[in-house]
């Protein structure tokens, strides 16, 4: 396969998770288990914006093979950090999200990676440009949780 096909099944694998996030009441779980103060709206307009990404990473892939190496790399950081080892470290607590991470965002995850060395994307800048970018995707609706209870953020 090549890579934007890979980015579109890596957006509708995207589109799997978050329908078994929201079924599986991942902002009850989150709460409990990583202390995350989330609501259902933080919840939705999060994944709008992923949903979003995940369409401009695919429609990039073509050009911009740095783009769906940073979806990628959320995914796969998702995956492993929010998901398997929360349910590692709780003894086995499941976790919403868990089996499109092991089962969707692994496979596609790693098929970017693949397809993109096999086309010759992956260059020393790339490679740090998408972890990098990954991280700060998950990093950034997580700070943004963190800071809007704050007074200064307060907007009262």
């Amino acid at each position: 396969m090549d890579l934007t096909t890979l980015a579109w099944l890596s957006m509708a694998a995207y589109a799997a998770h978050i329908l078994e996030e929201y079924t599986f009441d991942w902002r009850n779980w989150a709460r409990a288990a990583i202390g995350l103060s989330v609501e259902w709206g933080d919840f939705y307009v999060t994944n709008a914006v992923v949903v979003a990404l995940g369409i401009a990473q695919a429609m990039l892939a073509p050009t911009l093979p740095l783009a769906p190496l940073i979806y990628a790399s959320l995914m796969l950081i998702n995956a492993v950090f929010f998901h398997i080892l929360p349910v590692i470290r709780m003894g086995g607590r499941f976790s919403p999200g868990l089996v499109t991470a092991v089962l969707l965002f692994l496979p596609a995850g790693i098929a970017v990676w693949r397809q993109a060395a096999a086309q010759g994307a992956l260059d020393a800048a790339n490679i740090i440009l998408a972890v990098a970018g990954g991280a700060l995707l998950m990093a950034y609706p997580v700070l943004m949780l963190k800071l809007k209870s704050r007074p200064y953020f307060r907007q009262v």
